[in-house]
C-alpha cells in the first residue's frame, strides 16, 4: 500500500490578523510546519499553534522564513548562505522553546516560501540551511521540494529527508514549481489537484505546464490553510486518498 504524510503551514496570523483556519484544518493533516516569527507568526500564535497540535497528535515542524512580514516571506532577498544558517538556527531555537514547554518535540523543518524556493536551486544555500538543521538537532527530517538541491543538501548533511510535494500547484518541466508571479501558478479546480497528488504518490509523476510528465518522490504533500476552501480541500483529500488505497500517517511514524 502506498502512504504518504499530509502537511500544512500554520500559525502564519500575527498580532491582530487571522490567517487560515488551524484548529480546523489540525482535524486532516499530519504534520504542522508552524511559522517562527519572521515572515508570519508572533510568540502568542506559536504558543497556540504548538499546544493544538499537540492535544491533536499532529507532528510539529519548524517553518522558518525571510524576515519580510509585509511581503509574507514570498520575495526573494540577497542572502549570503551565512545569513542563511543564522535565520534557521535562530527560528528553530524560537519554536523549540514552545515545544519544550508543552512537552513534545519537533518532527522536521520546512523552509517557508522563497527561502524554500531559492534553497530548491542554490547548492550553496541548500548546505546552509541543511548544516543549520543537522547542528541544532541531527535527528530532525529535512522537508523539501521533490529533487530539489534541498534535499539532496540534507542527504549530504546526513539527515534524514522527506521529498515534499504539492497539491494547489503546478509544475514546470525541470521539476520546480511555477512562480507565484504567473496567473497559472495555483490549481483552483479541487478535483484536478487531488487527481494530480494521487498520481504522484501512485506513480511518482506529475504532468508540468509543458505538457511534459516529471518524475518525482512523493513523501509529504503540502495543503495550504489559507485559502478560500482550505477545510473543504483539506477534507476532500483525505477522502479521495483512503478511498485510492493511499495511507495517510505522519513521515516520521
Amino acid at each position: 500500500m502506498n502512504q504518504v504524510d499530509l502537511n500544512c503551514d500554520l500559525g502564519e496570523s500575527f498580532g491582530a490578523y487571522k490567517i487560515g483556519l488551524d484548529e480546523e484544518i489540525l482535524e486532516f493533516v499530519t504534520s504542522a510546519n508552524i511559522a517562527c516569527g519572521f515572515h508570519a507568526g508572533d510568540p502568542g500564535v506559536m504558543r497556540k499553534t504548538v499546544k493544538m497540535a499537540a492535544e491533536k497528535g499532529v507532528k510539529i515542524g519548524a517553518h522558518p522564513g525571510l524576515p519580510d512580514l509585509a511581503g509574507f516571506g514570498r520575495r526573494n532577498m540577497a542572502i549570503t548562505p551565512e545569513e542563511a544558517y543564522d535565520l534557521v538556527v535562530y527560528q528553530i531555537g524560537a519554536l523549540s522553546g514552545f515545544l519544550k514547554a508543552e512537552g513534545v518535540t519537533m518532527q522536521h523543518v520546512k523552509p517557508h516560501g522563497a527561502l524554500y524556493n531559492m534553497a530548491a536551486q542554490s547548492r550553496e544555500l541548500a548546505d546552509a540551511i541543511a548544516r543549520a538543521v543537522s547542528q541544532t538537532d541531527p535527528e530532525l527530517i529535512l522537508f523539501g521540494l521533490a529533487g530539489s538541491e534541498l534535499v539532496l543538501a540534507g542527504e549530504r548533511a546526513g539527515l534524514k529527508t522527506a521529498h515534499e510535494v504539492f497539491a494547489d500547484r503546478t509544475y514546470q518541466e525541470d521539476g520546480t514549481l511555477t512562480s507565484r508571479r504567473q496567473n497559472d501558478a495555483l490549481i483552483h479546480d479541487d478535483d484536478e489537484a487531488v487527481g494530480q497528488v494521487i498520481r504522484m504518490v501512485k506513480e511518482g509523476k506529475v504532468r508540468s505546464l509543458q505538457g511534459t510528465d516529471v518524475s518525482l518522490k512523493a513523501d509529504t504533500v503540502c495543503i495550504h490553510g489559507d485559502g478560500a476552501h482550505a477545510l473543504q480541500f483539506a477534507k476532500k483529500i483525505r477522502r479521495e486518498l483512503r478511498a485510492a488505497d493511499i495511507k495517510i500517517q505522519a513521515f516520521s511514524t
